[in-house]
């Protein structure tokens, strides 16, 4: 198996949890995708899931503390 192909492996594993998570009625933000499935590309993953159909919302929440935005996902139904 080559590198394309084992990176192909492990975006489609990543999706996978990350779609059952979501569709277990969890929201999910990029600090806990990192922490709960090694996920560094988070936005990247959705945006694959919405290619397949799914209907994600992104809520965009500004820390009060830091200042900085992030978004939470959040499955809303499948197309």
């Amino acid at each position: 198996m080559n590198l394309d192909n084992l990176r192909g492996l492990m975006m489609d594993s990543q999706s996978e949890q990350i779609l059952k998570y979501l569709q277990a009625g969890n929201a999910l933000t990029p600090l806990e995708a990192l922490r709960k499935f090694n996920c560094l590309r988070l936005g990247a993953r959705i945006y694959d899931l919405r290619q397949q159909g799914y209907v994600i919302n992104s809520l965009i929440i500004k820390d009060d503390i830091s200042g900085k935005r992030y978004a939470r996902y959040s499955l809303v139904s499948l197309n």
